[in-house]
């Protein structure tokens, strides 16, 4: 039985997006494949609202985390965590033998602007990276404040990881300043999982012009002079992916990025209502997501045995992530979940345990 997902990635995917990922496939350096990234590319800008240069990657979001602090961190990386995810990034610095300085908050709270002030000022760091959504709490960062911050340092590298939120929220990337943001396929666009894309300045460009060792798959350098030059890439990415994500962005942008923005803030109030009715928020409240709402487990459920019998009725949701689990469950709301779909789940959720 298919179990319809609310869960924060991968998503539903609708049949439709699916059937695209069977195109026949067309050489990958040919002009076929030069037309369909620069569409790619068009859209995708109109996503992430920037004139940037877009580029996609064959891996999760991940890939492009770690091209992000390994290509352009010349000095010291500021890695702002509130959850698993930021602290990934910080993860990915430290293998990659990079100098960087984690600032983690404690779960479900968010970074502030103020945070951030007093560790750029130190004048220590050339880059710094935050998670824009932190999907193991349920906490959306500040990140136009943040940006506002970032500007008076002209030589420090922003970075956002907006994996699960980019394509559900609004995210000016130019407007707050963001030389290097992330997002993935299998989140907020409603994709499969397997490929990443990500808006890149030209100040990181120039930056990582100046870094060596930035390895060979994820040189942010070789990728963007490739698609520069005709909007293709180093090595071969994948057609299924890019067939579906243009057909997709197409489905976006008829929508309208107001209206799919709506939709999602629609949904989180929902959940967040019910889940304040029959549990407790566990995050801060002035911060939450609008793609992901975590709810403190406070009746002692077992969330493991609540998704057992949401599975024998096609839904799944998911407990907390890490340490966080059966402390926690999360109920995702994002990419083409609708408030049918969420009031389905949590009505479901209320005859299990009797609410």
């Amino acid at each position: 039985m298919h179990k319809q997902l609310f869960i924060p990635g991968p998503v539903d995917v609708r049949s439709d997006v699916l059937e695209k990922m069977a195109t026949p496939m067309i050489g990958h350096r040919g002009s076929e494949c030069t037309e369909l990234q620069k569409s790619i590319s068009g859209k995708m800008q109109q996503v992430f609202q920037t004139e940037n240069v877009i580029v996609l990657s064959t891996s999760s979001g991940s890939g492009l985390m770690e091209s992000a602090i390994r290509c352009c961190s010349a000095k010291k990386a500021a890695v702002f965590s509130i959850g698993a995810f930021g602290d990934r990034w910080y993860k990915m610095a430290i293998a990659n033998g990079k100098a960087a300085d984690k600032f983690r908050k404690e779960d479900g709270q968010a970074t502030t602007a103020e945070e951030v002030e007093k560790a750029l000022a130190t004048g220590e760091y050339d880059l710094i990276t935050v998670t824009h959504n932190e999907t193991s709490s349920g906490v959306m960062n500040p990140v136009g404040e943040i940006g506002e911050v970032v500007k008076k340092y002209p030589d420090v590298i922003f970075c956002i990881d907006a994996v699960s939120s980019m394509g559900g929220v609004d995210i000016p990337v130019d407007k707050w300043g963001v030389d290097f943001a992330i997002t993935s396929t299998q989140k907020c666009l409603g994709l499969p999982p397997g490929m990443s894309i990500a808006s890149v300045s030209e100040k990181a460009y120039q930056r990582a012009k100046t870094v060596s060792n930035r390895g060979l798959y994820f040189d942010i350098v070789e990728i963007y002079d490739k698609v520069m030059k005709n909007y293709q890439y180093p090595s071969t990415p994948s057609l299924s992916h890019m067939f579906a994500l243009d057909y997709q962005l197409d489905n976006i942008l008829k929508e309208g990025l107001e209206n799919r923005w709506a939709r999602h803030a629609q949904m989180a109030e929902y959940v967040r209502n019910w889940a304040s009715k029959y549990f407790a928020l566990f995050s801060d409240p002035a911060h939450l997501s609008n793609t992901v709402t975590c709810i403190a487990n406070n009746r002692g459920i077992s969330v493991a045995d609540l998704n057992k019998e949401l599975g024998k009725r096609g839904m799944q949701i998911s407990n907390g992530y890490g340490d966080l689990k059966e402390k926690t469950f999360r109920i995702a709301h994002m990419a083409d979940a609708t408030m049918d779909d969420v009031v389905k789940v949590t009505n479901a959720i209320n005859e299990i345990l009797n609410l």
